[in-house]
């Protein structure tokens, strides 16, 4: 004997597939803003582009060209020697108090604090040392290249010149490139460097502050204009080789977060108890593993994806089905 089921149109729970899709998109958002809040780990950091390799390889080009003028004492120099003769600072006395004050606000110092503030801050939301280490790296960096250039050219300044269009290199100086708009562009490039949101105003900004302080230093007549352009290549230079050093960066954050679980952490809920509670999450896992810089309740896991039966009649649609015999 055989039986035949009467065939049923399948139906479709619609609303269940919308509340689905509505959880499925919120859950895609939800992860994007977490990749962008948590450090990088070594397999998201992808080679150069060629566009990077491009721009790197126009900037050296263009500091190397610039070293070359000022020793050859070209063109270059001929015209730092008439904006020196042409004292700009004598043309717009009313500024000068006010541009001496920028300049030195826009020192390594008081702009690193600022500076640093944000990035302690970033380190504490994102549970991770990545921003101060990025702008630790690249201050290192920046020492090596500018201080290397400034030992080995020992350039003296507008105000220490001795010779009408020489050049003034080997006589002990260090004015060349230009130390405030190097750190200028660099201190505030690990800003937009580091911004996610923000990254397009953080460029700016960076622009700004090299662009204005460099000139700055140009009008108060500390320093020529051939030392400001080759401060502002070196700067971008390093700003342009630092992704090469995330490796490193990503290496010493996961150590300090494991140093930080294991021994820190401890002490600190010994120490203070439940108020250590708050300086203990994030930084390592209960096994003393780097959880990429995220405590294990702080991180998004992603469920596992529930198959779905269309042909699963809804329960509001269920009815007694016949069977022919």
């Amino acid at each position: 004997m055989t039986s035949l089921r009467e065939l049923k149109p399948q139906h479709c729970n619609v609303e269940g597939v919308r509340s689905q899709r509505t959880t499925g998109s919120l859950l895609e958002r939800e992860l994007d803003r977490e990749f962008e809040e948590q450090p990088p780990s070594r397999e998201r950091w992808r080679p150069l582009s060629r566009t990077h390799k491009i721009l790197f390889a126009i900037t050296l080009v263009a500091y190397a060209t610039i070293i070359v003028a000022v020793f050859s004492t070209s063109r270059l120099v001929a015209f730092d020697w008439e904006v020196m003769k042409w004292k700009p600072y004598e043309h717009w006395p009313a500024v000068w108090d006010f541009l001496n004050y920028y300049v030195i606000a826009g020192q390594r110092g008081p702009a690193a604090i600022v500076v640093s503030a944000w990035l302690g801050w970033r380190s504490w939301r994102t549970k991770s040392w990545r921003p101060l280490l990025v702008l630790g790296v690249s201050l290192v960096l920046l020492n090596m290249s500018v201080g290397a250039v400034k030992i080995g050219t020992g350039r003296l300044g507008p105000h220490y010149a001795h010779i009408y269009g020489s050049n003034e290199i080997f006589l002990g100086g260090d004015i060349f490139p230009s130390g405030h708009t190097a750190n200028a562009v660099v201190t505030w490039g690990v800003v937009a460097y580091l911004a996610t949101r923000w990254r397009r105003t953080g460029a700016g900004l960076a622009a700004w502050a090299g662009l204005s302080i460099g000139a700055t230093t140009v009008y108060l007549g500390t320093h020529w204009v051939t030392d400001v352009l080759a401060g502002w290549a070196a700067g971008a230079l390093v700003l342009l080789i630092l992704p090469l050093f995330e490796p490193i960066i990503t290496s010493a954050d996961e150590r300090m977060c494991r140093f930080w679980s294991e021994r820190i952490s401890p002490w600190l809920r010994e120490r203070l108890g439940e108020r250590g509670d708050h300086w203990t999450r994030g930084g390592g896992s209960a096994d003393g593993t780097s959880t990429g810089g995220r405590s294990g309740s702080d991180q998004i896991r992603t469920p596992l994806p529930t198959p779905r039966d269309h042909r699963k009649i809804p329960a509001h649609a269920k009815r007694s089905v016949p069977i022919i015999s």
